[in-house]
């Protein structure tokens, strides 16, 4: 399959050091991928690899079929044909919102340049505003001009590093809705680096989670989230409960909730000693004076309160409507979900 985006056994090295480590990444056209992790990790490294700002250790970078870095080829930036947009928007302050939008088509004639710009403006719904400076403009609308100089150019590929962090929480959601829709509207193919797990469940189709240098799992929101492949990966993307728990050979799993059934139970010895996760929307309280759960502490999240539970000796995340209060005894059942677990700590 060819991809809009392919990077293959890719090492990067700062003072001997390497800062990603045979990495491979396939992206699809029209795709928005998002690399996802804690600072340092390599996200950031990721994309400056990609972008031709860092030199390559080892490794091949593939964009629609060419080859932009290998053993033997190295094109510049400005000959790779991607698009960047930063965290800080990096507007020239001096020129105009149609002059930034322009920056880049100076090989253009006027009249293509004009049409091009107008074309922007209605994209990013700022028609009307092309004689503003940026110190005119909100921090959204900034972003806007910032999106439509990367497009302008017509890249092959764009590179977002934090787009949303300098923007106001109250307006970012609608934000990343819009561009979201912008970019599959425009064709675009696009790596989003963050590290925040709202924004990457929001404008991402697959997402990237990486931890020292590498990607730990790559594929869906939904299929990181709930089928994790690591302890990593898991608590990276959210909250969990764990369970000790017993593996037997016919692939059930003895738990305090008693006997549940696993589908990779084959993959344990006999008697394995594993860890449970639970997801706090894969359980479910309800209030029961003679229950075996009390609940210890209690969240309010706006829309729904989350309650620790002390279920026999265990601490248990629950999320739930009903409003309970420190020291209520409830009874824990569980949702129906493909338990995910892991090995014990040794």
């Amino acid at each position: 399959m060819n991809h809009a985006l392919s990077v293959t056994n890719l090492t990067c090295k700062y003072n001997g050091l390497a800062v990603l480590e045979n990495l491979s990444l396939p992206v699809k056209d029209n795709e928005i991928v998002c690399l996802l992790g804690a600072s340092g990790c390599g996200k950031t490294t990721l994309l400056k690899a990609i972008a031709g700002l860092l030199p390559l250790e080892n490794g091949e970078i593939h964009i629609n079929g060419r080859t932009i870095a290998d053993e033997t080829t190295w094109l510049p930036p400005e000959k790779r044909n991607i698009g960047m947009i930063f965290q800080d928007y990096a507007l020239f302050p001096h020129l105009t919102v149609a002059e930034n939008i322009a920056f880049g088509l100076r090989d253009w004639d006027k009249a293509r340049v004009e049409a091009k710009i107008q074309e922007m403006l209605t994209l990013v719904h700022l028609t009307g505003l092309d004689k503003r400076y940026p110190h005119q403009l909100s921090g959204g609308q900034q972003q806007r001009v910032a999106i439509a100089r990367a497009l302008a150019c017509e890249p092959d590929l764009i590179l977002l590093d934090e787009p949303f962090s300098n923007i106001d929480t109250q307006v970012r959601h609608g934000l990343i809705k819009e561009i979201r829709r912008i970019f599959k509207a425009q064709g675009v193919t696009a790596i989003f680096v963050t590290h925040s797990r709202e924004e990457a469940f929001a404008f991402a189709d697959r997402m990237a989670v990486m931890n020292n240098g590498v990607i730990e799992q790559f594929g869906s929101a939904t299929e990181l989230y709930y089928q994790p492949s690591s302890r990593f990966v898991a608590e990276f993307l959210g909250t969990g409960s764990y369970l000790p728990a017993k593996v037997a050979n016919n692939g059930v799993m003895a738990t305090p909730f008693g006997n549940i059934h696993i589908a990779n139970g084959a993959s344990y010895e006999s008697e394995a000693d594993v860890e449970w996760m639970l997801r706090p929307q894969n359980l479910k309280v309800t209030p029961q004076s003679c229950g075996v759960g009390t609940i210890t502490e209690q969240l309010f999240m706006g829309d729904s309160c989350r309650y620790t539970v002390d279920f026999q000796g265990h601490s248990l995340i629950v999320n739930s409507h009903l409003i309970l209060n420190i020291g209520d005894k409830v009874e824990v059942e569980l949702e129906p979900h493909e338990p995910v677990v892991f090995a014990a700590a040794s």
